[in-house]
């Protein structure tokens, strides 16, 4: 199969550790015969050009598979970047055309962001890295901005998907789902206020399961009822 030099796919894959918003990147050089001791960390979002007889949403699904081992996870694409400008550093125009093996000046990229429960193993640990979403360094080509849309992309459609519990762990506390909202949405929320808001939420439903060995008082366990929402969502709609 032959590449599109001028079309690629960038996955902003975010996770969520009870404490901060994550977002894996992949170290660029890692591989490569290079001095390890002066080479810095060139560090970039998951992606790839795409085939010429390749669907994008295909593409965005190999690229997650290829480099990272992922699969089968919530996967939205949010944006398309596609100024001409985007290839302007000459070490990402150089990676770029060392790596294809192809002359390219232009490349357009459709943008994807991805929902993943941190808790769980991944397949390629060791060859990717979770950085704090709020503590960037600078990334390459314009992965900076790719991030911040998918960002302000997932801040947006937060109150009106249930994305947050693609998040969560299977079982959680009102404190992480309220900790999670906080920092996406990048401000602070009541908490008497906040827990007012979910006790409505009819598709959060509470377990007979409480934390263990915490040092605080030990909180309730809850869990999203994917059926109960959908129900109601599906009503919903019917009532419109």
């Amino acid at each position: 199969m032959k590449l599109n030099p001028h079309v690629s796919v960038d996955c902003v894959i975010f996770g969520f550790d009870s404490l901060s918003l994550k977002v894996l990147l992949i170290d660029r050089n890692l591989g490569l015969k290079t001095n390890k001791q002066t080479a810095p960390k060139s560090l970039k979002l998951p992606g790839s050009l795409v085939y010429d007889d390749e669907d994008i949403n295909t593409a965005a699904n190999r690229v997650l598979k290829d480099l990272t081992g992922l699969e089968n996870i919530y996967l939205q694409q949010f944006h398309v970047f596609g100024s001409p400008k985007r290839l302007n550093k000459k070490e990402d125009l150089a990676w770029l055309q060392s790596q294809t093996k192809m002359k390219i000046n232009r490349v357009v990229t459709i943008a994807y962001y991805s929902l993943i429960k941190l808790h769980l193993s991944l397949p390629c640990e060791g060859k990717v890295i979770w950085h704090d979403v709020m503590n960037l360094p600078e990334l390459a080509f314009d992965h900076n901005e790719i991030v911040q849309k998918g960002l302000l992309t997932l801040r947006l459609e937060l109150n009106n998907k249930p994305i947050a519990f693609e998040l969560l762990p299977k079982k959680f506390t009102i404190r992480q789902l309220q900790k999670l909202y906080e920092i996406i949405l990048g401000k602070n929320l009541d908490n008497r206020n906040f827990r007012k808001s979910i006790s409505k939420w009819e598709h959060i439903l509470s377990l007979k399961e409480k934390e263990m060995k915490v040092a605080h008082k030990p909180a309730q366990y809850f869990k999203f009822d994917k059926r109960i929402y959908n129900k109601m969502n599906k009503e919903y709609l019917t009532e419109q």
